[in-house]
């Protein structure tokens, strides 16, 4: 996990697993309009374009970055006081959301609860 540089009043970014690497990937515009959605997120407003992930668990959304490039997403979940989270970035290469980005980001999610639960216990 990384976290990003703080402004004032942001809730930091903390990225799960390769996250940043895969954002880090996508085009330029996708990346620098996934830059600009993930700052509405850290001062707590909604992004542009977005839908929740509850299948992926509570309090997960997806931005939705279309360029012409393709479809690129960006899953994460800011409901916790200390953080926002991205789970998982990635290229959408069909209709749905394919079974492996649910895959990986539910198993990030899962690591994020973990580190809340040993947080509570230790705090």
């Amino acid at each position: 996990m990384q976290s990003a540089k703080l402004l004032d009043n942001e809730k930091p970014i903390l990225w799960m697993g390769s996250s940043l690497e895969d954002l880090l990937e996508f085009p330029d515009m996708a990346r620098r309009e996934a830059g600009y959605q993930l700052s509405r997120v850290q001062h707590d407003l909604d992004p542009e374009r977005w839908k929740d992930f509850k299948t992926v668990g509570a309090g997960v959304r997806e931005i939705i970055i279309s360029e012409e490039g393709g479809a690129f997403r960006v899953m994460y979940v800011a409901k916790f006081e200390e953080a926002v989270y991205v789970l998982h970035s990635f290229q959408k290469k069909t209709q749905q959301t394919s079974k492996h980005d649910k895959q990986v980001a539910t198993r990030r999610y899962k690591q994020v609860l973990a580190e809340q639960s040993k947080r509570r216990k230790d705090g």
